[in-house]
């Protein structure tokens, strides 16, 4: 088996940046969805309705994202739009699945979670204006 480079694992094209997003934004609708009819009760119990709410938005907005940048990646090229990708889709994962997890359970600790989320995300926005800065035109 050949030897893979952390650089080739990284790097993401931008037709895989088009897939996530579409999975993500697949899954924002079907949740969001199911948290306004299934899951009412049990997060209007937990005191959770507004988090639940903030985690969808968050989903889609980055999905959005993801969207955006896998089609400027089909003009543009630098690396810095692969570690954005990543950085979205990880910080998403985090953030919006820190808050789903805190809102269907109410275990508090996951707040603390959040955060490196919501960290990752500005990164990605930060690499997503250096790739835009540096790319070649």
């Amino acid at each position: 088996m050949p030897y893979l480079e952390v650089e080739t694992i990284t790097k993401m094209t931008a037709k895989t940046i088009l897939i996530i997003a579409g999975i993500f934004g697949a899954l924002a609708v079907g949740i969001g969805a199911f948290g306004a009819h299934g899951l009412e009760a049990t997060l209007t119990a937990n005191g959770r309705l507004e988090t639940y709410e903030t985690a969808v938005k968050y989903q889609f907005y980055h999905t959005l994202a993801l969207l955006l940048l896998g089609i400027l990646m089909l003009n543009l090229s630098h690396d810095y739009f692969s570690w954005a990708a990543w950085s979205f889709i990880i910080g998403t994962v985090i953030f919006s699945g820190s808050l789903y997890t805190l809102s269907l359970t109410n275990i508090t600790w996951l707040g603390a979670i959040t955060p490196i989320g919501g960290l990752a995300l500005i990164v990605g926005w930060v690499f997503l204006i250096l790739g835009v800065a540096r790319a070649n035109y």
